[in-house]
């Protein structure tokens, strides 16, 4: 590890860190072997942009904002793509005999070393933070593939390759297999996945019509429409992508789901694949799971100040239910797998039951439940609580057989953490009762209800102050003091965020712990309704208010919190 001492007394000097926060730093980058510079910005405590100044300051280097700088296209070209790429650099300005690098570590002289040897000239460094110096290359690299991409469709439909629906399937399949690396249709998966992973997108949708195959990716939470494939290529198409993902390419009438383990550039990638036979031939839909997005510490996760220290005391109790309730795609996996992540030491044994288990996590016990032999949720618990674990994951309590077997674990001196489909946090306690489960048991079993949405956040390139109208801001029951504290901030949209004016999506959160009243409320029986307002009277903030002290802080917008949490008398 390298030692960076220096820059942190910078940052102290400046007031963007305490001494506490530094130490705490410190201690994450000793047990997770990271450099201290990666811990504050993982920890949030500092910005790469100000880690990165302060270390520019400390070995009196230049720091460069790649958001203003434009690198001419002569000079990306001095450094190969599979250069940059591997080592995280990018070539910057020339200079007579010599070469200005941008790099996020001084201290790494064994790289510096090594693109001296490659390059065979003088290189002098300058500083910018590691994601800007990724986005960069991707900027500046993969415009080729961009322009490859469109060419790619071109010559699809412009030429006279006929991919004709009446060409059996397992035909097209043998062709692709026989020359796999110059068939057109295996080039256009690869550009398609790529091309999502350079976006951001989450999803790939390829949706087929009557005279034409829409494309479609979904970038932070939002469906954009990208390609219009024509429809003679679906057969050649869908039966690449289930080769790749080994499904059966003669089965047309049944729904199938499979995995596809794909390598671009230097991220492996998992993409889960649902294939769907529709009126209009099959509908494909590929996930696509990033280790990345999962390594998330519980402390990026967007909770306030307050929720953040109640749900890590809750995380730390030896036993007890955490449920996470919201609708499907809002966060609810990467929540559970920050708190499992940061649980999970040498000390404890963490067994998930997970339909199917979506990333893998080392030193944690994953077991994935497959119904069609009689492995379901409640005999993989059974069969776990044998084996004398600590912490255990349901990945949903679907059924009151599920939900009984996790109280159960909860009583027996097991932490539990689960996920159930309900629209707010108290309505999880009448769902438990609906399911069959006694109320006394819900009562005494679960020690807190999370409930959470996804909101994009506001583009910070782009990002300037707006004031909303009168009527607005009256319409969110946002008091005229609130507003006059409030920094309202609005996306103009710009190449960072594809013209949207948000990048990226936080977490907004209604944490409610069970405490006596809401215990007694529960035992009762009471209506979600009566449960809601002893909560909020015990403290709760509701989703929509997070939504809200966010739009407060300019972290969103007052339209995407209206679009995501709905305003309850509550409010």
């Amino acid at each position: 590890m390298t030692n960076m001492g220096d820059f942190t007394q910078i940052l102290i000097r400046l007031g963007v860190v305490s001494r506490d926060q530094v130490r705490e730093a410190q201690q994450m980058a000793g047990s997770s072997g990271t450099n201290l510079a990666d811990a504050l910005v993982r920890l949030g405590y500092a910005s790469g942009d100000d880690v990165m100044r302060a270390m520019a300051q400390q070995f009196g280097l230049d720091y460069v904002n790649l958001r203003e700088v434009a690198v001419p296209p002569s000079i990306v070209e001095m450094v190969p793509e599979s250069v940059a790429r591997e080592n995280a650099v990018l070539p910057l300005k020339e200079d007579d005999d010599s070469l200005t690098i941008l790099i996020s570590d001084p201290n790494d002289v064994e790289t510096l070393d090594k693109l001296r040897f490659i390059l065979d000239r003088r290189i002098s460094i300058a500083l910018a933070p590691r994601d800007a110096i990724v986005e960069a290359i991707n900027k500046y690299y993969g415009m080729k593939d961009a322009e490859s991409a469109d060419s790619m469709l071109q010559e699809f439909t412009q030429t006279a390759i006929d991919f004709t629906e009446t060409l059996d399937e397992s035909q097209i399949a043998q062709e692709e297999v026989i020359d796999e690396t110059s068939a057109p249709i295996v080039r256009l998966v690869q550009l398609l996945i790529t091309e999502a992973v350079q976006l951001r997108a989450s999803d790939i949708h390829v949706e087929p019509f009557e005279d034409r195959v829409r494309i479609r990716y979904r970038i932070d939470g939002v469906l954009i429409e990208r390609d219009k494939v024509p429809r003679r290529l679906l057969g050649a198409l869908i039966s690449r992508i289930k080769i790749l993902a080994k499904l059966d390419i003669a089965e047309r009438r049944r729904p199938q789901d499979g995995r596809i383990k794909i390598t671009i550039g230097e991220k492996q990638l998992d993409l889960r694949v649902s294939v769907l036979p529709t009126n209009h031939g099959q509908s494909i839909v590929m996930r696509l799971l990033d280790k990345d997005s999962i390594k998330v510490g519980v402390r990026q996760l967007g909770l306030g100040e307050q929720d953040f220290r109640s749900f890590r005391q809750l995380i730390r109790r030896p036993n007890g239910i955490i449920l996470l309730t919201g609708p499907t795609g809002c966060g609810k996996t990467t929540t559970l797998y920050a708190a499992l992540n940061e649980l999970n030491r040498p000390d404890r044994k963490i067994i998930t039951a997970e339909d199917p288990v979506e990333y893998y996590l080392q030193g944690i016990n994953q077991v994935e439940v497959k119904p069609d032999i009689g492995l379901d949720f409640a005999r993989i618990i059974r069969s776990m609580l044998r084996c004398s674990p600590n912490i255990i994951l349901v990945g949903e309590m679907r059924d009151q057989e599920t939900a009984q077997m996790g109280i159960q674990a909860s009583l027996t001196g097991h932490l539990v953490f689960s996920t159930l489909h309900t629209n707010d946090a108290p309505g999880a306690i009448t769902r438990m009762v609906d399911m069959g489960v006694p109320s006394y048991l819900v009562a005494s079993s679960v020690i807190a209800v999370m409930g959470q949405r996804l909101v994009r956040v506001v583009c910070q390139k782009c990002k300037q102050p707006y004031t909303p109208s009168d009527a607005v801001i009256e319409a969110a029951g946002l008091s005229p003091e609130m507003a006059k504290r409030a920094t309202f901030m609005k996306g103009k949209g710009c190449s960072n965020c594809s013209k949207t004016g948000y990048r990226g999506r936080l977490g907004i959160f209604e944490l409610m712990l069970m405490t006596s009243k809401i215990r007694e409320l529960t035992f009762k029986g009471a209506p979600t309704q009566e449960i809601r307002k002893g909560a909020v009277a015990q403290g709760m903030r509701t989703l929509y208010q997070d939504g809200l002290h966010k739009v407060v802080n300019g972290i969103t917008t007052l339209e995407e919190v209206m679009r995501i949490a709905k305003r309850t008398e509550q409010d």
